[in-house]
């Protein structure tokens, strides 16, 4: 809103300093800083507010040490996020670019998902929760909403390079694409020929085949990344700043993609699709980050609030719509490796307790506890230092997913 508002003094008035208002960098700036105030200046008075009402957590007793200490903390501070993400996005972006209404309309959607899970936890005392058929029934919904507006939307486009013969002067370059088009190419990292269509997987079909039904197989792909990130960094929102900091890191990491990817210079030098109009998913992504710092401010050993499922659903499906949007989804598994260690611990601890049940008669573990950040309490690590290791493998996948855009 402040974007329109000042473009219109600028353009009327002609006001000395309003003009920075168009540029990216400076809006991304005070989205950062706007979402950071309001997370450390409203969330103490969030979380006062969930204290007074005695809206805590429930913790069951799993033997982990200073487990007991937590019972009582308030939860839900997932709203904390959302406030201060949203705030800002709706002050600093251009509300018209459809990128920006996808974001929004995400945010809202899992941030409602997540408040009733809470909510039946807390008000209803109920410890389970939202079914979980409810929870993967929203996730599903908000992947066809989003895979529908990616790929019917005129506004969603991309760019294809071309020889550079063909291409076009951009200030002193010349940057080799083509005119805009509707495409599901997304990157693959690590190969030389670093473009893939969703169409390709159909490969027993003609070329008017692919076309026809692509988009079928680009809502089924995007349906289940939206719900595996999302309910990745539930697991693992398990310990005092686990989930908030590694989304911190993942967050920055698609915030560079997103402007690299929206910047025509940038995108021919690093050879990827060139999407139009993605700088403004660059605010949303700062916005978000300012977001989670200012929650990390309260969330940090020992924490004074949770996130709840408020947080945690909402943070992972918006970094794996994020992710989808800049055609880096196939890049997640390696960016957001935290959650997907914390996703396969479940699994295989699930998976062979019931193998070694029926072939045994009793089941056995893997893991001491699951997921993988209570296996490491059970041998004595404290949270901390979990927490802290954690985050520099976190930054280590980061800046390797960073450097596969050039590695082919």
């Amino acid at each position: 809103m402040l974007y329109y508002l000042f473009e219109f003094l600028d353009k009327q008035f002609n006001i000395p300093g309003l003009g920075m208002f168009q540029y990216t960098s400076f809006r991304a700036g005070m989205a950062v800083l706007t979402a950071l105030l309001i997370a450390l200046f409203f969330g103490k008075k969030i979380i006062n507010y969930l204290r007074r009402e005695q809206l805590g957590e429930t913790v069951r007793d799993l033997g982990l040490d200073g487990q007991k200490e937590k019972t009582g903390t308030p939860t839900m501070g997932g709203i904390i996020i959302i406030l201060a993400t949203v705030i800002p996005t709706l002050l600093f972006a251009r509300l018209e670019n459809i990128y920006i209404i996808i974001l929004l309309v995400s945010t809202l959607w899992l941030g409602v998902i997540g408040f009733l899970d809470d909510y039946i936890k807390v008000f209803r005392k109920n410890k389970k929760g939202l079914a979980g058929k409810f929870k993967v029934l929203g996730q599903v919904g908000l992947g066809l909403f989003v895979g529908t507006m990616i790929y019917f939307s005129p506004d969603v486009t991309v760019k294809h390079q071309v020889p550079t013969e063909q291409g076009q002067v951009v200030g002193a370059s010349v940057v080799k694409f083509a005119d805009e088009e509707k495409s599901l190419d997304t990157t693959v990292p690590f190969f030389k020929n670093n473009e893939f269509n969703y169409g390709e997987l159909l490969f027993w079909m003609d070329n008017s085949g692919k076309i026809k039904y692509e988009w079928i197989v680009f809502l089924i792909a995007v349906i289940f990344i939206i719900t595996a990130v999302s309910n990745g960094a539930n697991l693992t929102d398990g310990i005092d700043g686990l989930a908030a900091g590694s989304s911190v890191i993942i967050v920055a990491a698609l915030a560079l993609f997103a402007f690299v990817s929206g910047n025509i210079i940038f995108a021919d030098y690093l050879n990827i699709v060139f999407i139009p109009r993605t700088e403004e998913v660059v605010i949303f992504c700062t916005a978000f980050i300012g977001g989670l710092i200012g929650f990390l401010w309260y969330n940090t050993y020992p924490a004074q609030v949770f996130m709840g499922d408020t947080g945690s659903l909402t943070i992972g499906g918006l970094i794996a719509v994020i992710a989808i949007i800049v055609r880096k989804e196939l890049m997640l598994p390696v960016l957001c490796g935290i959650f997907f260690a914390e996703s396969l611990s479940v699994m295989l601890q699930v998976s062979y307790f019931k193998y070694t049940k029926r072939k045994f008669g009793e089941g056995r573990r893997i893991f001491l506890m699951s997921p993988l950040h209570h296996h490491y309490q059970k041998e004595g690590y404290h949270e901390s230092k979990i927490v802290n290791r954690m985050l520099i493998i976190g930054f280590i996948l980061a800046v390797a997913t960073i450097i596969t855009l050039k590695m082919r």
